[in-house]
């Protein structure tokens, strides 16, 4: 039994640490836009770079948080540019 205990506690531990990561990538993008930075330069940060896979970056660039403060226009740019 405390094999599966372990289990579920490692995968929620794994899920929930992803979400806060990508939600404190997605804070960091959105406080960087919000000075006037453009989307690409903020994409090519090592903060971002060093925390987030292309692959995780697609996954935030479809947060609607992100598309919210961004606009539909430079994420959808942002989305072309990592294909």
């Amino acid at each position: 039994m405390g094999g599966l205990r372990d289990f579920f506690s490692s995968f929620f531990t794994a899920v929930f640490s992803r979400s806060s990561k990508e939600a404190g990538i997605a804070a960091y993008i959105i406080r960087e836009h919000e000075r006037g930075r453009r989307l690409s330069e903020i994409l090519d940060d090592p903060y971002v770079r060093n925390r987030a896979t292309d692959r995780e970056v697609a996954r935030l660039l479809e947060r609607p948080e992100v598309v919210s403060a961004l606009g539909e226009a430079a994420v959808t740019e942002a989305q072309n540019q990592l294909d």
